[in-house]
């Protein structure tokens, strides 16, 4: 079976990570071909051209100049024509608005965030009926139900690997952080509904506390995320914990800033679709304190974490002052990580499952 699957990849973040984790699992499901068409040349390209998966440019488009898209429309039915593709996958809306239309084989639309039809594109990608929707959470496919009437819907959750780790102690050293620092990682884009700020609240109430360190790990790849990361360097200052917080920006080493940290802590303000920086956490073995929202309230229980109420500081701040706190309970929920991550996530049985769902979909 041979699938084609097709996203933007001008940006990085989890559908990309996502869209990496499918071209390392080839492996594991031989009979599935996978194959990757992305508009723009980047970070997610090269890392796909990297794990050996066949890499199809369809040329950058930009919406507002029709040329672009119906020159990347034709590359596409010329490559659909010329590889016979089983089934073709657009990944959110962008793509299936603008490629959903193209193909005539099996389509099917992932649905990685929560659909409303509330934005123009949404609309458009709305219009373009798949032959099978996927989501990834339990959470996302409650909107995505709504979005396609009618049409089956199914939930993968993202296959994730746990990833080999060097010695936390080079990292810590490299930072200047104590060894005796209990230390919170947050890794994620710089959007605001990922609860940095609030973060940043939770941590002013631990002034008290000399024993914790904060790694902001995420770099500002558009230009609202500049403004808001001086945000979060001003709102830090402000609080008089810009000395316990370090803003490390993009890192390409993130699994061993995390088995280097004791606590991974992403409040988010707005719901997570999924949240594969949690799974990642889990199988560094650290506690995950978030929010009781979306897709993290499906990945986080007693067993491994902590969930707070949304937008409540006080009851984050204490969450954190007990873990930091208490290092029994932080080895506790951490050791529980790996086995939760695995449950969830694991490679081979999402392959299994996603292969199994496209064959009956062929045929």
């Amino acid at each position: 079976m041979k699938v084609l699957h097709i996203y933007a990849g001008n940006l990085f973040g989890g559908i990309e990570t996502f869209l990496i984790t499918l071209a390392k699992s080839q492996h594991l499901c031989p009979d599935m071909e996978a194959h990757f068409a992305v508009c723009f040349e980047g970070r997610l390209s090269q890392e796909l051209s990297l794990q050996g998966s066949p890499v199809h440019l369809l040329g950058n488009v930009k919406v507002s100049r029709i040329w672009t898209v119906w020159r990347s429309q034709q590359k596409l039915k010329r490559l659909i024509a010329q590889e016979n593709f089983d089934v073709v996958v657009c990944h959110a809306c962008w793509s299936q608005a603008i490629f959903g239309g193209i193909t005539k084989k099996a389509s099917v639309f992932w649905c990685h965030d929560a659909v409303t039809g509330q934005h123009w594109l949404e609309l458009w990608a709305r219009l373009i009926k798949p032959n099978l929707a996927i989501a990834n959470s339990q959470y996302t496919l409650e909107f995505l139900q709504k979005f396609y009437l009618n049409i089956p819907t199914e939930v993968i959750l993202c296959p994730i690997y746990p990833s080999q780790a060097h010695d936390p102690t080079q990292i810590r050293e490299s930072l200047n952080s104590s060894s005796e620092k209990v230390v919170i990682v947050q890794v994620s884009r710089l959007e605001r509904w990922k609860g940095h700020a609030l973060l940043l609240s939770a941590l002013g109430e631990l002034k008290d506390l000399e024993t914790w360190e904060c790694w902001i790990i995420g770099g500002a790849q558009r230009d609202h995320e500049e403004v808001y990361l001086q945000e979060l360097k001003e709102q830090a200052h402000k609080l008089g914990i810009d000395r316990q917080v370090k803003f490390l920006g993009q890192r390409s080493d993130v699994p061993n800033l995390l088995k280097a940290a004791d606590i991974h802590c992403q409040p988010n303000m707005g719901a997570e679709p999924f949240g594969i920086t949690f799974i990642e956490a889990l199988y560094a073995g650290l506690p995950v304190v978030t929010t009781n929202i979306g897709g993290g309230a499906e990945i986080v229980n007693s067993s491994c974490g902590v969930l707070v109420e949304p937008n409540n500081v006080m009851g984050l701040s204490e969450a954190l002052r007990s873990l930091i706190n208490d290092k029994s309970q932080r080895e506790y929920l951490g050791s529980n990580g790996y086995a939760r991550a695995v449950k969830l996530c694991d490679p081979f049985q999402q392959s299994d499952r996603l292969y199994n769902l496209l064959q009956r979909l062929e045929n």
